[in-house]
């Protein structure tokens, strides 16, 4: 990977949290934690960051077309 990727996602963008097994969007980083709410609205959720990663590409187009089509629970 190169050195100038980013590993981690950002404010915004779509996310995986491995300990829970769900999917989400960024919105913050507090106290060492990621925040991360439910892409269709909801309560956030308090992340460890170890524990958040990027979605491959192949996950992030499933996500979104998910969405789109408002096909049951988003997951990866």
């Amino acid at each position: 990977m190169a050195s100038n990727q980013q590993t981690r996602p950002g404010i915004g963008e779509l996310a995986k949290d491995n300990a829970k097994g769900r999917v989400g969007v960024v919105m913050g980083k507090v106290g060492g934690r990621v925040q991360i709410r439910p892409i269709g609205g909801g309560t956030e959720w308090d992340a460890m960051p170890d524990n958040v990663a990027m979605l491959s590409a192949r996950e992030e187009l499933s996500t979104r077309l998910a969405v789109r089509t408002g096909v049951g629970r988003v997951k990866p």
